[in-house]
Order: structure tokens, then C-alpha cells, then sequence
């Protein structure tokens, strides 16, 4: 009997290069500098609040947005940081992972032939559900070495099928940051046009230097035609818990919910009250992680000072750009592999970021840094070796 096989509505996806990477570190006993994940685990007092509902009877379905003193103490976060009064009931939903509410984000909105402008090198979760809507990725590629936004290029972009914009502040993979002069522009861009936005901010407490987080919260006019999404695994580096949130006016919300309960339906239960706790008692760890990762990026930084690398220290999340262009002319693939297998040091390949791998320039590596001390030093001391 003939093999049934479905007709691809994604035949040009491969496997993420987040996996693949990952997988070939642990074949070769490698250094991991290409997922983002923490080489720590979270705080105590978050895991022992998690266990105590594990084991005091939480493990049923909760409600379908998250549980209520979740979602409260989201909006809470929001009021305080942003000056944003959303409401837990309409505003918030708690999902799994950003990934999901990125998913539920573009569905929500794009329809057969929207265009959605996206920024390369992009997150590589975006464009293949846009595609999946139907819709068609418009990308913009990001002036490098700074990576910056190109205005001009995106009022050019803009047309009359243009129906969302996603915008990731800061930025994975290059760790560029938006300030508030780019979000007045793109206020100003699409002030009378029916485009929505999508804020993925998962990386919004990690920002550098004294700079504050441009969310689109911050902004009401934008605000109201926005999907903002965060995670709570990055900020309390348990990455494995897969928890996150968007927040969106009702009526976004509305269509959001619509999707996500046929997604994943709901969330964790005795990891949704455990967030809630810890979020309401330690306010001050998402108030100081950008500190803690900045003494990670500087240190790392650091041990890199006298290295062939050529780099500008990130300005947010946990990922450092190194270009190796005085070292090797080898395409960046190729040698991120190279380098995993000889060299025992996993990184990530900047040019899969871009549309059809075109990048500019191709000569990038980016490498993680939430990691202990002992791990940068021993990676540190191999990329000094080069």
C-alpha cells in the first residue's frame, strides 16, 4: 500500500538552526553558546513556590487565560513599568511560551494576501506563520553593523496591503535596541493607516547602559493596534517552563483568545501560581536583571578584549555579535559547525536570520552569555586561541 505523504505548506522549513545547533554541541561535547538558555537555574524561591503548588492539589485546568492572580500581577508589572492600566480580565493571556503568542498574534490579524513587514535578520518563528495565514513576508533587512532601523525603507514598504508590522525590542539575534525616536517614527508612519503591531519584548528587563525599554505599552496611539508579548522564561531564566504572555486591547484579545484556545487551550497550573507569588514578592529581580546581565555581557566582553574579533558590546539580551572576518573567511554555516565539531564551542549563524540567507555582512556569530563565569572563561579562552 502507497505511503501517504501530506503536501508541505511550509517544503522549504528545515529544522531550526536553534535545535540543530544544540544537537551537534551535545554530540561533540561542546560548549553551548547558541540556544538561549541560561547554564543557571531560576530562583529559589520561585522553584519552591512552584513545588508547593505541585504538591498542595493545582494541577487541574485552569481557566483558559491564566489564572487570575497571574494575570493580575501581570498588569500590575505593566501599570508600574509602563504606566499602562490594562485590565487582567481583558488584556492579559497567559500562553505557552512567546512562540505560541506570536503564533496567536499574526493568525489573530493577517489574512490571504496581507503583507507583514518584518525586520532582518529576523526571529526565525515570524515568517513561517505568516506564510502559514497566507499572507506574504515583507523583508526589510536592519542596517548592520549597528542594525538599525532603515525609516525610509519601511515608508517605502508600506502599502495599501501592508496589515502588520513586528517589531522585536531588543533584538534577537543582533541585540540592538530601539529608542523612543523610533517609535515616535513609526507612530507617525502608520497614524492613519489600518496596520497593527506586534511587540515581541521577551528580552524587555535586559537592556543595557541606562536606557529604558521602549515598549509599545509606553504609547497609547500605539498601544491600542498592538499585540505586546513577553516571557517569563527569559526573566526568570527557567526557559523550560515555556510561560508567557501577551497583552492587547480587548478587542484584540478577543480574536487572540479565539485561536489560543485552540492552540494550547491554557497554560502549566502550579507554574502559573508560582510566577504569580514570585512576581508580587520580587519585583526586584526584573528590576535588576539588566544589571545582572550587563556585569555578564561586560565580563565576557572583557576576556574577548584581545581577540582577532571585531564587536560592539549588545545593547540588550543575552547575546553578543562577534565578526571573525579577520580570522577566517569561511561562510558563517559552515564555520559555526566547523567550529562546534574541532573547536568544542556552539554558536549561531547570523545569515539564517535572513530572507533566502542573504546577509550582509556574512561574517557573524552570535554567542550567548547568560552562563556562568567559569563557562565564558573556558569559551573565552577558546575564541582567544583563534
Amino acid at each position: 500500500m502507497q505511503t501517504l505523504a501530506p503536501v508541505s505548506k511550509l517544503a522549504d522549513v528545515q529544522t531550526t538552526i536553534f535545535t540543530v545547533m544544540s544537537a551537534l554541541a551535545e554530540r561533540h561535547s561542546a560548549i553551548n553558546l547558541s540556544q538561549g538558555f541560561p547554564d543557571f537555574d531560576g530562583p529559589a524561591e520561585l522553584l519552591a513556590r512552584v513545588q508547593h503548588y505541585l504538591t498542595h492539589g493545582f494541577n487541574q485546568y485552569p481557566p483558559m487565560a491564566g489564572v487570575q492572580s497571574l494575570r493580575e500581577a501581570i498588569a500590575d508589572k505593566v501599570a508600574d513599568l509602563y504606566a499602562l492600566q490594562c485590565s487582567a480580565d481583558a488584556e492579559i493571556t497567559v500562553t505557552a511560551g512567546a512562540t505560541e503568542a506570536l503564533f496567536c498574534a499574526i493568525a489573530a490579524v493577517v489574512n490571504p494576501g496581507d503583507e507583514v513587514i518584518l525586520f532582518d535578520p529576523s526571529y526565525d518563528s515570524y515568517d513561517p506563520v505568516i506564510r502559514l495565514q497566507g499572507g506574504v513576508p515583507v523583508h526589510l533587512p536592519l542596517s548592520a553593523p549597528e542594525y538599525q532601523v532603515d525609516w525610509t525603507m519601511v515608508s517605502d514598504a508600506i502599502s495599501e496591503r501592508t496589515r502588520l508590522i513586528i517589531i522585536n525590542t531588543p533584538h534577537n539575534p543582533t541585540g540592538s535596541v530601539w529608542d523612543a525616536e523610533d517609535m515616535q517614527t513609526l507612530q507617525s508612519l502608520i497614524a492613519d493607516k489600518p496596520i497593527f503591531l506586534i511587540g515581541d519584548e521577551v528580552y524587555e528587563h535586559i537592556i543595557f547602559d541606562g536606557a529604558a525599554h521602549q515598549s509599545l505599552c509606553r504609547y497609547p496611539d500605539l498601544y491600542r493596534r498592538s499585540f505586546v508579548v513577553s516571557s517569563f522564561g527569559k526573566t526568570y531564566h527557567v526557559t523550560g517552563w515555556k510561560v508567557g504572555y501577551c497583552v492587547a486591547p480587548p478587542e484584540l484579545t478577543t480574536e487572540f483568545r479565539r485561536i489560543h484556545q485552540f492552540v494550547t487551550f491554557t497554560v502549566n497550573t502550579p507554574v502559573q501560581y508560582g510566577l504569580a507569588d514570585f512576581l508580587l514578592s520580587h519585583p526586584d529581580h526584573h528590576r535588576t536583571l539588566g544589571q545582572f546581565y550587563q556585569s555578564k555581557r561586560d565580563y565576557f566582553c572583557g576576556l574577548l578584549a584581545e581577540s582577532k574579533f571585531q564587536f560592539t558590546p549588545s545593547a540588550g539580551t543575552y547575546f553578543q555579535l562577534l565578526d571573525y572576518s579577520t580570522i577566517a573567511v569561511e561562510n558563517d554555516v559552515a564555520l559555526a559547525r566547523r567550529w562546534t565539531e574541532e573547536l568544542g564551542i556552539a554558536s549561531i549563524p547570523v545569515s539564517v536570520f535572513y530572507q533566502h540567507g542573504v546577509a550582509e555582512p556574512q561574517s557573524v556569530l552570535r554567542f550567548c552569555f547568560a552562563k556562568d563565569d567559569a563557562t565564558l572563561e573556558r569559551a573565552a579562552e577558546i575564541l582567544c586561541s583563534l
